[in-house]
């Protein structure tokens, strides 16, 4: 099972300049080849077939527990691309570009040709699970082969394709919330390549260390990547479960390719960051042609209820904080305590 927390994995600006271009080039990292759809789908399959858990148990923690991590990176995807088309289309019906010279509305006109239109008609002016031309993800990017060897080499080489895409995403695309996802993403991609080198290093000998980085951009010198290195997440891999997945130190341990660092587990999920409520776009009836009616049926919903009048979440503002919620969030307690990172450098 998955566990979901209302949080994203790291900190998105907020909505700025509109740019449905950057946004369509960003779909390439959610259901391209390459993208966060495949990796999710492909770990998570490899995982729900794996034959004999207990005889290669640190193998499957290992996948399993990447698996995991995966799904808050397709939620981080989506989060930029919606960031990126907020504002695209007009609020109101106040004349503008959008209203045409003999006084018919067309609030969506301003955005033909500009990059994905089904965005803006199948989306609700959202991510999609399409890839940057606008065809959807395909299950046959799947691949599930049964045989460990074989599955972990082809990870390796879908973190090395997916590292590659992110480089290619960030020279394209220079909105600040496209720059700071893949700033991101290609740390946290940067240690599923590590661990699958890792694990085949343990099960055949073979050193996959000595390709890195491939391609040969070294992280640290991606200005967006260097936060997430110096806080240590180049070297962390997280145990996205309280009781599940104990052994993964049995292959996430040594010292990391590039740095030098040691490589440690951390025994809890990140903490993660209230993600921004982004504004509603009625032009595409998103969440309604008139969104303030929505809203006072869920605070009159909330009332009858008997919960507090103003909503319960919690969301971040545009400042970097995040504002207060009615209630505390409830979580469990954490009995396991993290490792701390240690540096060589």
């Amino acid at each position: 099972m998955i566990r979901r927390i209302d949080r994203i994995a790291t900190e998105l600006p907020p909505p700025s300049e509109p740019d449905p271009a950057g946004a369509a080039a960003v779909q390439e990292l959610m259901g391209g080849r390459f993208g966060e759809l495949s990796t999710f789908m492909n770990y998570t399959f490899q995982s729900f077939n794996f034959r004999n858990r207990q005889g290669a148990r640190p193998f499957y923690d290992l996948i399993a527990n990447i698996a995991a991590e995966e799904f808050g990176h397709i939620e981080l995807v989506a989060a930029t691309i919606n960031t990126m088309l907020t504002g695209a289309t007009p609020t109101t019906t106040n004349g503008g570009p959008s209203s045409r010279g003999n006084g018919q509305w067309a609030p969506l006109a301003g955005v033909k040709g500009e990059g994905n239109p089904q965005h803006f008609v199948a989306g609700g002016q959202g991510a999609l699970p399409q890839n940057s031309q606008g065809r959807p993800w395909n299950g046959d990017y799947v691949f599930s082969s049964g045989d460990l060897v074989e599955d972990l080499t082809h990870n390796f080489f879908l973190e090395t394709g997916a590292r590659n895409n992110k480089l290619k995403v960030y020279e394209m695309v220079e909105h600040p919330a496209a720059r700071a996802l893949t700033g991101y993403l290609l740390v946290r991609g940067g240690v599923h390549q590590v661990a699958y080198a890792r694990a085949l290093e343990r099960l055949t000998g073979a050193d996959l260390t000595k390709l890195f980085p491939t391609p040969r951009i070294p992280t640290e010198k991606i200005p967006e990547c260097r936060p997430h290195i110096e806080r240590g997440d180049h070297v962390r891999l997280y145990r996205f479960s309280p009781g599940d997945y104990l052994e993964l130190s049995a292959v996430w341990n040594g010292t990391h390719p590039e740095t030098g660092d040691e490589l440690v587990v951390v025994d809890e999920a990140p903490e993660g960051v209230p993600a921004h409520d982004l504004p509603a776009q009625p032009a595409v009836f998103a969440p309604d042609y008139a969104p303030e009616e929505i809203a006072q049926i869920a605070e009159k919903l909330r009332t009858q209820a008997g919960l507090p009048k103003e909503p319960t979440g919690e969301v971040a503002k545009s400042n970097g904080s995040s504002a207060k919620r009615s209630t505390p969030r409830k979580t469990a307690s954490r009995k396991t305590a993290s490792r701390k990172t240690t540096s060589k450098r």
